[in-house]
């Protein structure tokens, strides 16, 4: 009686084996890309740059769990963990660890708000029980629009008669 396992119809052994090498090569690419991803993050984040201690203590996980998740080996990190590093830094999408188009997509939105918050423009929350899932576009033309209703109402006001004051 003849077995085929799988397209090739090779011994069991070796598909077992190289499948799990191409696990493991997964696996250890995530885990590289999660340890860069994470020092990028800590180094470029507009309220950064952070130690370790720093976005230990503002995640809620141990600095040594980062550590270990930023070696050369890449710890194996849990989901929980990299969901709280990711809300601590006002990141909604936790997917920025591990898939490279919402790494760049969120890393250009926090370049907009690096840039904005360089052109003084305070009180940008990054955080939010409930973050809003605003493009770096949309969050642009909001900040606009408020900056361009305020000049209208300075505006509007400079012709106006003084208020009263309590010194008579």
């Amino acid at each position: 009686m003849h077995q085929e396992v799988g397209m090739m119809g090779g011994h069991p052994e070796e598909s077992d084996d190289s499948v799990r090498d191409t696990l493991d090569g997964q696996a250890q690419a995530a885990k590289a890309a999660i340890a860069a991803r994470l020092r990028h993050v800590r180094q470029h984040h507009p309220e950064g740059p952070f130690t370790l201690a720093k976005l230990a203590e503002r995640a809620g996980v141990s600095k040594r769990t980062l550590a270990a998740a930023e070696s050369a080996e890449g710890a194996n990190l849990t989901i929980e963990s990299l969901v709280k590093v990711a809300h601590s830094l006002g990141i909604a999408r936790w997917a920025y660890f591990l898939d490279e188009q919402v790494f760049q997509q969120v890393n250009m939105e926090l370049e907009t708000v690096r840039a904005l918050s360089q052109h003084r423009i305070q009180a940008v929350a990054l955080r939010a029980a409930r973050p809003a899932p605003y493009s770096a576009d949309q969050m642009s033309q909001l900040l606009t629009g408020i900056i361009h209703a305020a000049a209208q109402a300075r505006d509007s006001l400079q012709g106006a008669p003084p208020l009263p004051t309590d010194d008579g």
